[in-house]
């Protein structure tokens, strides 16, 4: 078996990548008084308005008990607003408040810059077409999300 460059692995350079930038980021807005756990929260309510508390959970990978206390948080900081579902009263989306909506632009700006540099030296033909393979593996994994795909040979490497 021929041994494999890990170096090259783009598993691996995928999640180095995404935590090199989340360090980053969390290093940028340190003074803006926003935790990691914090700033993905609104991300993704500005990302989804109107999101259920579940479907939030789901997506950030968190107990749901967990994500209640932090939305419990970003509330008494008057960042979000949490309303009843207008067809289910047992349902709560996720909504962001006016108070918060300086912090999000600076928090945009700061990510647009973060990208910047990220992807400095590489010419725009190239990151476009970075961002077309992300987005066409990004389908191809919810497509088989859920089925077992390693023995079709789908996630072989050969």
């Amino acid at each position: 078996m021929e041994e494999e460059n890990l170096n090259r692995n783009f598993g691996f350079l995928t999640n180095d990548v995404a935590r090199l930038m989340q360090n980053d980021f969390d290093r940028r807005v340190r003074t803006l008084g926003i935790t990691r756990a914090q700033w993905r929260v609104l991300m993704w309510v500005y990302r989804t308005p109107g999101v259920s508390q579940s479907e939030l959970a789901d997506t950030l990978d968190v107990q749901k008990a967990a994500l209640g206390r932090m939305l419990d948080r970003l509330a008494d900081k008057e960042w979000i607003e949490r309303r009843a579902d207008s067809e289910d009263r047992r349902i709560r989306r996720v909504h962001l408040s006016k108070e918060v909506e300086p912090l999000i632009a600076t928090m945009r700006t700061i990510a647009s810059e973060l990208r910047a540099a990220a992807m400095d030296g590489i010419p725009e033909q190239e990151r476009e077409k970075f961002v077309d393979t992300l987005l066409h593996m990004k389908s191809n994994l919810i497509k088989f999300q859920g089925t077992d795909v390693i023995g079709a040979g789908v996630l072989d490497n050969e």
